[in-house]
């Protein structure tokens, strides 16, 4: 199997490291070759989080250069826009319709960029918008945002719904285990 790509990204807080440990746990049961790294930036701060997480036959490197991702799973608009660059030209990102206003916009220096969606669209990117707030609410907590989105990427997988399953069982505390599923189920089913 060729090497795919999948980035995720969002900003700091959103439960981005959560999502590519469950993925990368998934893929390795799968018995791939899965290769993550994570980039944190001022992750502490709100500021820009990304995940690569690569995987295939045989991977040597993590990183995922310009033009190279498939997947592009953004918990947050702009930082759909902020790494377009890195996907396919037949490649899919998936994004939470959610608005986090950076630095610049709450000190009031600029405003928020409103046709963003519009605008990455009209580049010929397949847009995948769900919102995967409301829906992580509607599962039982604003924070399982990072699972919905997880959901919605199952999606485009010939993996069993079921093993998805399997693998927020062996890396989400058990406390979390349901809400999580559900989370993912209304992601998958929406």
């Amino acid at each position: 199997m060729a090497t795919r790509n999948i980035m995720i990204v969002g900003v700091g807080g959103q439960g981005s490291l959560l999502a590519s440990k469950l993925l990368g746990r998934l893929l390795v049961d799968e018995g791939y070759d899965v290769k993550v790294s994570e980039v944190h930036g001022m992750s502490q701060r709100g500021g820009s989080v990304v995940t690569y997480v690569k995987f295939g036959d045989r991977v040597y490197s993590p990183v995922i250069e310009e033009g190279e991702a498939d997947f592009i799973v953004s918990f947050e608009k702009i930082e759909a826009a902020r790494y377009i660059r890195n996907l396919k030209k037949d490649g899919t990102v998936i994004v939470n319709t959610q608005q986090i206003d950076p630095m610049p916009v709450i000190i009031g220096s600029t405003t928020y960029p409103q046709a963003i969606l519009d605008e990455i669209s009209a580049k010929g990117v397949h847009v995948d918008a769900i919102d995967a707030l409301s829906l992580a609410s509607e599962a039982g907590s604003a924070k399982a945002c990072n699972i919905v989105l997880m959901g919605r990427l199952a999606k485009y997988f010939d993996i069993p719904y079921e093993k998805w399953e399997a693998a927020i069982e062996k890396i989400v505390k058990p406390n979390f285990i349901e809400i999580n599923k559900k989370a993912f189920a209304l992601g998958y089913n929406n």
